[in-house]
């Protein structure tokens, strides 16, 4: 089960961080990230992590990183320089046996956390 939190409102150019914990049984072998979906869109690929290898989609890399803490089982989202076009609810993954931008590798997810970027 995964949950994620820290969502929020923030003005341009601001930053937020985002958690996910992830309880029961994980596995560092196992790939975790995150994604996001904003209204009337698909749910789209954000930043993946496993080990020390990480990989970002374009619109946000420089600006976002994500980090993993495998004794505590949490996955984190760092996000920087926010911009009105990150407005979505962002959702945690786990569960990819390698790095994947493909949303249907993850087969857990967590509820999601609103993150609204204002102008």
């Amino acid at each position: 089960q995964l949950q994620a939190s820290g969502g929020g409102l923030v003005q341009a150019g601001g930053s937020l961080r985002l958690s996910c914990a992830a309880s029961g049984r994980t596995s560092t072998r196992y790939v975790m990230g995150w994604f996001r979906q904003a209204p009337g869109k698909e749910r789209e690929f954000v930043a993946a992590i496993i080990w020390s290898n990480t990989n970002y989609a374009d619109s946000v890399k420089g600006r976002f990183t994500i980090s993993r803490d495998n004794a505590k089982n949490t996955v984190s989202l760092q996000m920087n320089s926010l911009k009105p076009e990150d407005t979505a609810v962002y959702y945690c993954a786990a569960g990819a046996l390698y790095i994947s931008n493909i949303h249907n590798q993850y087969p857990f997810w967590g509820q999601g956390t609103q993150v609204t970027v204002s102008s």
